[in-house]
């Protein structure tokens, strides 16, 4: 007779898979530069990291992440099964169940979270959280809205911190205009990547609706319009250091695109994801040199 095994209700190394840490620590470092030496202070003139309300803001961001990838590979587990198969999670080392109860139980606590900060970041936590199970539900697989949407949730990550000190907002808009455009080709490229299970599927991703070859020009286009977005808001802040710093990181996002134009395999595409990673990473640093 043969034994079937049943699904493990929750497994410690499936939660950590599934949440992705190593990128919650990237949203919160980011928020975390982001205060330190974009706002350095409170409205009263505290130093801004002895606010505990920062804390909780930042808390609140990475639970929501958190749910937000929950939810995403609770409905993209087939399209996963035929990506990447070695990576899926749900239904496979955790129940589905307890995957949408982990989601909705992180989606509470991230909203409430939000509250203690104040009721305009609870406001803002809610429309993070419903556009985060909307997109996983239907927009990623409508043609360029779906990735509109997660650059940008992962801008405003950035944004909410000036937002809600109200300090040095022009130069915080800066930081999350880089991480809105840079998300936005990041997420065209796993698109690219992940173009098989997506057919199969059904999706209306742009690769699939456009394209190979036309998609790679939407992703030139769109790097144009950053270069052209980070200049004029540079210009504006008139920092010579921003200006040198974005001037040399440059070098990179032209190398970056320089790989993208000959990039025609998953794996070229698999390494571009991460390099976008070390981009979004070296401008996050460039917060130190202002």
């Amino acid at each position: 007779m043969e034994v079937v095994a049943s699904t493990p209700k929750f497994s410690t190394k499936a939660f950590f898979k599934i949440i992705r840490p190593m990128n919650l620590l990237m949203v919160a470092f980011a928020q975390l530069m982001t205060a330190y030496f974009l706002v350095e202070t409170t409205r009263q003139g505290m130093p801004v990291l002895q606010d505990y309300n920062l804390y909780l803001l930042i808390l609140a961001t990475v639970i929501l992440t958190a749910s937000g990838y929950m939810i995403n590979d609770y409905y993209d587990v087939k399209i996963d099964y035929i990506n990447r198969p070695n990576t899926v999670v749900v239904g496979r080392t955790m129940k589905r169940r307890i995957v949408m109860i982990l989601h909705t139980v992180f989606n509470f606590s991230g909203i409430m979270l939000g509250y203690l900060v104040g009721p305009r970041i609870a406001v803002v936590n809610i429309i993070a959280a419903f556009l985060l199970w909307l997109y996983s539900n239907q927009l990623k697989r409508l043609p360029f809205i779906g990735n509109i949407t997660v650059a940008l949730l992962t801008g405003m990550s950035i944004w909410i911190v000036g937002f809600y000190y109200q300090q040095s907002e022009l130069i915080v808009l800066t930081y999350a205009l880089f991480a809105f455009f840079l998300n936005l080709i990041r997420e065209i490229i796993k698109d690219i990547e992940d173009r098989q299970g997506d057919r199969l599927h059904g999706c209306k991703t742009l690769p699939i609706v456009l394209g190979f070859r036309a998609t790679k020009q939407v992703i030139f286009l769109i790097a144009g319009v950053f270069v052209a977005s980070i200049l004029v808001v540079t210009f504006r802040i008139n920092n010579t250091h921003l200006f040198i710093y974005f001037g040399g990181l440059s070098l990179l996002f032209t190398f970056f695109m320089y790989k993208i134009y000959h990039a025609d395999r998953k794996i070229h595409f698999t390494r571009l994801s991460l390099l976008s990673k070390i981009l979004m990473f070296t401008g996050i640093l460039s917060m130190g040199f202002l």
